[in-house]
């Protein structure tokens, strides 16, 4: 059996987050590390390793989990002035979490191209 990643450990409860929002297919919760003003994480809780697994997911899955994406951002009151949805995927992209989760950045301009 392989090790929980981080964010299973997350959503068994066993490591502490900061949640903003949470349905039966995602869970939302503020990044330890911001980037921007509102920098939040989201997670399917049917589990991904990566971007890259889309492709192969169901696509009932797929679709509820970028729903819950939108609907995070929403919540956080970001849709009138704009946010930014990244996805890192694999050592170039720097995933340092082998578990799919998209950034939500908002809360001030943000600049292009991001690094």
């Amino acid at each position: 059996m392989s090790e929980q990643t981080l964010f299973e450990k997350i959503l068994a409860g066993e490591i502490p987050s900061d949640a903003v929002y949470e349905d039966e297919h995602v869970y939302a919760f503020r990044d330890i590390n911001p980037q921007a003003p509102t920098h939040v994480l989201v997670i399917p809780k049917r589990k991904m390793q990566s971007f890259a697994d889309i492709r192969q997911a169901d696509a009932a899955d797929v679709g509820v989990f970028m729903q819950g994406v939108s609907r995070v951002a929403a919540q956080l009151g970001l849709e009138k002035d704009g946010y930014r949805v990244v996805f890192n995927t694999g050592t170039h992209g720097q995933q340092t979490v082998h578990y799919i989760h998209a950034h939500i950045l908002g809360g001030r301009q943000l600049q292009w191209p991001p690094g």
